[in-house]
C-alpha cells in the first residue's frame, strides 16, 4: 500500500497561479516591515491559499508483478554436433529447477532453430526480441542462453536489446575443439561455356600449428576434376572449364581428419551459371516464297543468337545460261561455310532449299558428318523435299528422318500434337493444343514421307507426319514437312503459336538442356525442394511413376515416388529441406541441387566459443560461463547491483513492477477541518491584534 500527495485546485491552475502572484508579494512585504502580527497573517493567507489547491492524500493499491526470466534454447544445426544437444537438453531441466525455487520468478522458454534471418547464421536475439515483445521492460528480469555461442545477430547496445536486464550465456561443447574448413574467397557465379574461371579458396584449421597441410577435391556437377594437396591458411588459385550451360555446381572438398568436430564444413559449393556465346545459326533459303522471312525474323529477335543467312533469289525455272558465280552480288563463300567453319555453327537450316548446284555434293558430305559429330540441322521443307532435285537425293540424306514420295499434300488441316508430342518438351503445352481442333489456324500444304525415325510429335493432313525429330550419332535432325508456318506468324484465322514452337524448337536442336527428353531436374523454391522427371519412356505410360533417390547433405538416403504433374512430366517435393548438396539419382540420370545459402554462416566456424557473446554479456552485467564446468545457482537481485554474476552463481533483476488495483483520496483541507484551521488562525490574529 503506497500514500503520495495530491493537489486538486478548485480553480483552473492558470487562475491559481495567478492567485499566487500577489500571495508571494505580500509576503515578501511582511518579511521586510515585520508588522505587528505579521506571522499570523502571513499563515492565514497560506492556510486559505492551500484550501484553494484542496491538498489530500493518494492511497494506492497495489499487487506486485512477477519478474520474467526467459531462456533461449539454440537448437540450429550446429548444435546437433558432438553431445551439444544432450547437454543443452539437461541443462536447461536443470536450469527451470532452480528457477522454480525463486519466488515470484516467471520462466518464458524460447527453443528456436535460430533461422530466422535466411542466410545469415544463428539468429538467437531476434527470437528473443520477438517473443519478450508483449511484455513490459520493466518486468525482465534477465534472459540465459544455452548456445555453443556461435550467434551472428548479437546487438551492439542495451537499446537494441530492447530492455535494461542482465544477459547470461552458458556455452555448450569442450574447449580446444579441433576443426578445419574450406573458404570460398572468389567464386565467378558465371562463365562462357568453353572458357576458364578462376576460384581462390583456403583451408582453415584450428590446429595450425601441427597441420600444416590438407588434401582437396574439386568436382563439377559431380564429377572430380582435381586432387591435390594444398597449405593450409593460404590462398589458393585454381582455374576450372565451364563445359556446359544452365546451371554447373562447384564442389571444392577437405578430406576429413580423425577427431575433427565435423565434416559438414568441409565442402563449399558454388554455384556457376553457364553462358553459350551467342549461337551461330547459317540460315540457307532456296527460292522466295510468302514465309521467307519467318525463320529470319525469329533468329534475329533472339538477342543469344549470331545469324549468318543466305538467301538464293533465281528460282530453277529461269534458265539462261548465265553463270551461277555471276548471280550474286556477294560470292556465297561455300568453302569457308561448309568445309573450313562448318563445326563453327551451332546449327544449319535449310529452308525450301533445292540441290541446284550451289552447293557442290562434296559439301553435303562435309553437312552429314557435322550431324554425327555433334551438330544440328533444321530442314524446313515445301514442294521442294519432294522434287527430283531434294535434299534427300545428296549425301545429307544418311541422317535425314523421312523419305520423302514424291506426293505433296494440298489441303487445309489443323497441325496436332501427336501422342509423342503431347510427352515432348518442344511440343508439350503448346498454347491452344488443348482445344479440338487445336485453336490455331490452318494449313493448307503437306509433304508426304513413307518412313521416318524418331519422334514424330506434330501431324498434319491425314495424320501424316508433319514435324520430325531424330538424333543422329552425336547429332540432332529436325524435319519440318510444311512451308505454312508463316500463316501463323501473319496472323490468319488468329494465327497461332509460331513463337513458342520455332524458338523452342531451334533451342533443342542446340541442346538446351531444359528441352531434353530423358532428363532429371532439381531446383528449391521457397522452403521447397522439387525434383521433375522429363520422360518419353513407354513403361511410364503404363501407370508406373519414376522412384528417385535422393542423398541429403547429412549423406541419409531416401527414395520418393514421383506423381504425374502432365504428360510425360512426373515431380516430387520436400517441405523445409535441410541446407545444402543434395543428388537425386534415376535410373542413369542424375543432378545436384543445392539449397539454402552456397556457403551458410551456420557451419563457416562451427567451434564452440565464449568470446563472441561476451560484448553484450559485459554490458549488461551478466555473463558467460560453459556448462562443462557446472550450472551456476540463480540469485534475484534488488536495485542495480554492479555485478549480476559471481564464481558461481548468476543474478537476475528482482522487479519491482506492480499492477494497480485501486485508489483512495483523503483531503486535508476541505470541510469543517479545514474551516476549523482557519477560524482558529484568525481568531489568534484577532486576539494577537487585540492586545
Amino acid at each position: 500500500m503506497n500514500w503520495t500527495l495530491d493537489f486538486t485546485p478548485f480553480l483552473s491552475w492558470q487562475i491559481t497561479s495567478a492567485l499566487a502572484v500577489p500571495l508571494g508579494l505580500l509576503a515578501l512585504l511582511f518579511l521586510f516591515h515585520r508588522p505587528r502580527g505579521w506571522g499570523l497573517r502571513l499563515s492565514a493567507l497560506l492556510c486559505a491559499y492551500l484550501a484553494l489547491l484542496n491538498p489530500g492524500l493518494i492511497e494506492e493499491e497495489r499487487e506486485p508483478l512477477s519478474s520474467v526470466t526467459a531462456i533461449i534454447v539454440d537448437r540450429s544445426s550446429s548444435q546437433k554436433l558432438a553431445s551439444r544437444e544432450d547437454e543443452t537438453s539437461t541443462a536447461l531441466q536443470e536450469i527451470k529447477r532452480h528457477l522454480a525455487e525463486i519466488p515470484n520468478m516467471e520462466t518464458r522458454i524460447i527453443e528456436t532453430n535460430g533461422h530466422n534471418i535466411a542466410g545469415e547464421g544463428t539468429a538467437l536475439f531476434h527470437d528473443l526480441k520477438r517473443n519478450l515483445s508483449n511484455i513490459p521492460p520493466d518486468r525482465i528480469a534477465g534472459a540465459i542462453l544455452l548456445s555453443d555461442g556461435q550467434v551472428h545477430d548479437i546487438p551492439e547496445t542495451i537499446e537494441d536489446l530492447g530492455f535494461n536486464a542482465p544477459i547470461h550465456a552458458l556455452i555448450t561443447g569442450k574447449e580446444n575443439e579441433y576443426d578445419q574448413r574450406i573458404v570460398l574467397t572468389q567464386a565467378p557465379r558465371f562463365g562462357i561455356v568453353g572458357e576458364e574461371k578462376e576460384i581462390k579458396f583456403k583451408v582453415e584449421t584450428t590446429d595450425s600449428q601441427s597441420q600444416k597441410t590438407a588434401e582437396i577435391i574439386i568436382a563439377l556437377n559431380g564429377e572430380e576434376l582435381i586432387t591435390q594437396t594444398v597449405p593450409v591458411g593460404e590462398n589458393i588459385t585454381l582455374s576450372i572449364g565451364i563445359d556446359r550451360g544452365g546451371k554447373n555446381i562447384l564442389e571444392i572438398r577437405v578430406k576429413e581428419k580423425k577427431g575433427e568436430l565435423t565434416n559438414l564444413n568441409n565442402v563449399a559449393v558454388q554455384t556457376i551459371e553457364g553462358i553459350r556465346e551467342n549461337l551461330r545459326v547459317l540460315l540457307v533459303s532456296g527460292e522466295p516464297h510468302p514465309g521467307e522471312r519467318t525463320w529470319r525474323n525469329l533468329l534475329k529477335s533472339d538477342a543469344s543468337v549470331d545469324l549468318v543467312h543466305f538467301t538464293i533469289l533465281r528460282p530453277p525455272e529461269k534458265q539462261d545460261g548465265t553463270p551461277i558465280n555471276q548471280l550474286s552480288l556477294i560470292a556465297f563463300p561455300t568453302r569457308e561455310l561448309f568445309s573450313v567453319k562448318i563445326n563453327e555453327f551451332d546449327l544449319i537450316i535449310f529452308d525450301r532449299y533445292q540441290q541446284r548446284g550451289v552447293l557442290p555434293i562434296l559439301y553435303f558430305d562435309n553437312i552429314a558428318r557435322y550431324v554425327e559429330d555433334g551438330g544440328a540441322v533444321l530442314i524446313a521443307a515445301g514442294p521442294d523435299y519432294a522434287a527430283p532435285i531434294s535434299l534427300y537425293q545428296t549425301p545429307l540424306a544418311s541422317v535425314l528422318p523421312g523419305i520423302p514420295t514424291g506426293e505433296v499434300i494440298e489441303k487445309p488441316f489443323h497441325a496436332e500434337i501427336t501422342e509423342e508430342g503431347a510427352r515432348h518438351p518442344v511440343t508439350r503445352d503448346l498454347k491452344g493444343a488443348d482445344a479440338t481442333p487445336p485453336n490455331w489456324s490452318r494449313w493448307f500444304r503437306l509433304v508426304d514421307v513413307a518412313h521416318t525415325e524418331g519422334n514424330v510429335i506434330m501431324s498434319g493432313a491425314d495424320k501424316k507426319p508433319l514435324l520430325v525429330l531424330n538424333r543422329e550419332k552425336e547429332g540432332r535432325v529436325a524435319l519440318m514437312l510444311s512451308d505454312h508456318a508463316w500463316l501463323w506468324a501473319r496472323g490468319f484465322e488468329g494465327g497461332g503459336p509460331h513463337v513458342q514452337l520455332l524458338r523452342r524448337l531451334s533451342h533443342w536442336l542446340m541442346k538446351e538442356p531444359d528441352l531434353e527428353e530423358e532428363a532429371l531436374h532439381g531446383f528449391s523454391k521457397n522452403d521447397t525442394l522439387i525434383i521433375q522427371r522429363q520422360t518419353m519412356q513407354d513403361v511410364f505410360k503404363e501407370g508406373k511413376k519414376p522412384e528417385v533417390e535422393i542423398t541429403h547433405p547429412s549423406g541419409e538416403q531416401k527414395n520418393i515416388i514421383l506423381q504425374n504433374k502432365t504428360t510425360g512430366l512426373y515431380e516430387g517435393r520436400i517441405t523445409s529441406p535441410e541446407a545444402g548438396l543434395y543428388k537425386i539419382t534415376h535410373d542413369t540420370l542424375k543432378t545436384l541441387v543445392h539449397v539454402g545459402p552456397a556457403n551458410p554462416k551456420e557451419f563457416q566456424d562451427v567451434v564452440s566459443t565464449p568470446q563472441k557473446l561476451e560484448k553484450i554479456t559485459n554490458k549488461t552485467k551478466g555473463s558467460v560461463k560453459r556448462l562443462s564446468k557446472g550450472i551456476p545457482n540463480f540469485i534475484p537481485l534488488k536495485n542495480n547491483p554492479r555485478s549480476f554474476s559471481g564464481r558461481n552463481w548468476l543474478g537476475l533483476k528482482k522487479t519491482e513492477a506492480s499492477l494497480l488495483k485501486g485508489i483512495n483520496r483523503f483531503s486535508l483541507l476541505s470541510g469543517f477541518l479545514g474551516l476549523g484551521i482557519l477560524l482558529g488562525l484568525l481568531s489568534l490574529m484577532w486576539y494577537r491584534e487585540g492586545r
